[in-house]
């Protein structure tokens, strides 16, 4: 990075201590190191390494090189502390909302029937919180309930690289992958004890459409590694290799505990997955995340809840939690007739979302719409968004025009946030096509950084 007012070297050309070394960077702004820090690198030969012996997955980095180039990113990205705590805040207020009897009431409503009923205790793994974050402020654009990422950002945080050891010594300990393992174990094993099972979890399928297929298949070989270093029989499975006998659910001879479900057809609406959903339906097997959990959080119509200060205030939830959501969630609201002409005025303060969509499909910024496509949102089912700008990361010294945006995924569970990473893009919505781009660590920067300012007043 440029030299800041404190070298990172003194004059002796002998490395600083990790005190001297953070005092270094205390007048130094997060937009200042997220725009001329390239200390740290993504270390390809040390990802080989982590996937090779750590990780016993010795084919694993050829086929993400070949699969999924862009799949990690090739600098971090810093964080203010002040907006990793304040996204970990708006977590832990979501969660208290979505217990709100009122909220189960009126969310469940509106949703498909399969959304009513009860998934035997499961709150549902791997929630993705989606944040835009600027020096100045911060947004939630979305929550997803099958986050996927977790265990690609473990393997990450094993090959990062340092070439200053001055900023070295204040990356956090590589140990970190490690207890993020242990919390996603953790967090399968609550799974399993919330449905009440007093016997240990035995076998899990990891479950999505043609997995070898998905863009993100190293993953579910990475974490039917780890399930299996855990003492669990796993399988990677499409829902048309599952079978129903004798109340269980079955992959071959194998019966299934647990499914890890990775599919995008949240209400198991698709014929292909009958089987899926009649054993959620008769309690076959322990089904996470599950088709409540994807209508209580990630249905994009509770966001239009979640920022309108009266539904908020009709819900019963507190004062001060209103005004953390309303001054963190962008405001949102439902595209209707009604609404269209207004909205279409308004477009280029807006991005658009299909309600139940995923993976940015279908979402347009509103700067960028034709009237084709104008014609197509008022035809689906879309909320609108107040736009909030993603945050900028320059990777390259000799490219400094080359910035990427980003945004900053919260996983979480139960409430509390597990890790955070952020995914480096360029165009309108994350992609992982980008040169350069893809998964990041998310690092602190200094403490010392301005007030987060409303989200809803984001330009």
């Amino acid at each position: 990075m440029t030299k800041p007012a404190t070298p990172l070297l003194d004059s002796d050309a002998n490395f600083l201590s990790t005190a001297e070394a953070a005092a270094s960077l205390a007048g130094v702004s997060i937009e200042a190191l997220n725009s001329r820090c390239f200390c740290i690198s993504l270390d390809h030969e040390a990802l080989r390494k982590a996937l090779a012996s750590t990780l016993d997955a010795p084919d694993l980095f050829e086929l993400v090189r070949q699969h999924c180039p862009h799949l990690f990113a090739a600098r971090p990205v810093f964080v203010a502390p002040a907006h990793l705590e304040r996204m970990a805040q708006v977590v832990q207020a979501v969660e208290a909302i979505v217990a709100l009897p009122a909220w189960r009431e009126e969310v469940l409503a509106r949703s498909p029937a399969i959304a009513r009923h009860d998934p035997g205790g499961a709150k549902g793994v791997f929630f993705g919180y989606d944040f835009h974050v600027e020096e100045s402020g911060l947004g939630l654009i979305e929550i997803n309930s099958n986050a996927g990422g977790a265990m690609l950002n473990a393997v990450a945080a094993r090959a990062q690289r340092a070439c200053c050891p001055s900023i070295e010594a204040l990356l956090p300990p590589s140990v970190r992958a490690e207890e993020l393992e242990a919390r996603i174990v953790a967090m399968f094993r609550a799974e399993w004890s919330r449905a009440g099972h007093e016997r240990p979890l035995r076998s899990i399928a990891i479950v999505d459409e043609t997995p070898e297929q998905q863009y993100l298949y190293p993953e579910f070989l990475l974490f039917q590694q780890l399930f299996q270093r855990h003492g669990w029989q796993a399988v990677i499975a499409d829902p048309g290799e599952l079978s129903l006998k004798d109340g269980k659910l079955w992959h071959g001879e194998l019966a299934i505990d647990l499914v890890y479900n990775r599919l995008t057809d949240f209400a198991f609406e698709n014929p292909a997955n009958a089987t899926l959903r009649q054993a959620y339906l008769e309690h076959a097997a322990l089904i996470t995340p599950h088709p409540q959990a994807h209508a209580l959080y990630a249905d994009k119509h509770n966001l239009t809840l979640l920022s309108d200060e009266r539904q908020l205030q009709a819900l019963g939830v507190p004062e001060a939690t209103r005004e953390l959501l309303l001054a963190s969630i962008p405001h949102t609201e439902r595209v209707t007739p009604e609404t269209a002409e207004r909205l279409w005025r308004e477009r280029r303060r807006l991005f658009f979302k299909p309600c139940t969509g995923f993976g940015s499909r279908a979402a347009y910024r509103g700067d960028k719409l034709t009237q084709r496509v104008w014609q197509e949102i008022l035809a689906g089912d879309y909320v609108a968004q107040a736009l909030v700008p993603p945050g900028q990361r320059v990777i390259s010294r000799e490219a400094p025009g080359q910035a990427l945006k980003f945004d900053l995924r919260n996983y979480a569970y139960d409430g509390a946030v597990q890790w955070v990473a952020a995914r480096l893009y360029q165009g309108q919505t994350t992609n992982f096509r980008t040169p350069g781009g893809g998964f990041a660590p998310v690092y602190p920067g200094p403490a010392a950084m301005p007030q987060t300012g409303p989200a809803r007043h984001s330009p």
